[in-house]
């Protein structure tokens, strides 16, 4: 026979565990800076030295977060369904979001930013395809190169004019904006390349299975 009052204590943990999950530590930095996307577009749209410069410091405060939050949920066993979901949705809605604005006050060209946005859709559904066929396909250099890339040229283009840069060894005036827009046709050949070895990746992975399946 079923014990229907040990059944519901099961349930109402299953809810407590789902709601800690959601607002750890962690989870909440990642909405944290889901937060600051209207914050930061808000500031750039204004388009003023001074605005610019405030934009790249929200935006800078930002992108730590993504650090910061992927490091507490590792050392504090906090990984999570939840904090998986959003953690590359934050970084993907960031970085589309100030490069689509952008585009509209003319620092960065609208083709650019297609196949950036074509390539991150496309590698979104490869990912859940593969998940469905019981395939993780896990970030490669390539890919990790394309994310620094991007977020570093994003901050550039923020800055946009032309700043005297004092650093070390080198001196001179920087053109924020020209040296941002290299820095993201960069980013768009190793977004490239890694989407060929992600889709690489994914065929091999079903091939594999495939044959273990029909040597089972």
């Amino acid at each position: 026979m079923i014990d229907a009052s040990a059944e519901k204590p099961s349930r109402g943990q299953r809810a407590r565990g789902l709601k800690e999950d959601a607002l750890n530590l962690p989870n909440m930095l990642t909405m944290l800076r889901i937060v600051s996307i209207p914050i930061v577009l808000l500031l750039l749209t204004e388009g003023t030295p001074v605005q610019n410069f405030w934009a790249g410091i929200v935006y800078t405060l930002a992108t730590i977060t993504d650090a910061l939050d992927g490091y507490l949920a590792r050392k504090r066993g906090l990984v999570s369904v939840v904090g998986k979901f959003l953690d590359p949705l934050a970084d993907k809605l960031l970085v589309m979001a100030t490069l689509v604005l952008m585009v509209s006050m003319g620092r960065v060209p609208a083709w650019v930013v297609v196949v950036i946005l074509a390539r991150e859709l496309s590698i979104s559904m490869l990912r859940t395809i593969a998940i469905s066929e019981g395939v993780v396909i896990a970030a490669g250099d390539s890919g990790k190169a394309k994310t620094a890339l991007q977020m570093v040229a994003v901050l550039f283009l923020m800055l946009h004019n032309r700043y005297y840069v004092d650093f070390w060894f080198f001196e001179s005036w920087v053109d924020f904006n020209v040296a941002g827009i290299w820095l993201l046709y960069l980013s768009v050949f190793f977004a490239i390349t890694s989407a060929g070895e992600y889709i690489k990746l994914f065929v091999d992975a079903v091939d594999a299975k495939d044959r273990r399946l029909k040597a089972s």
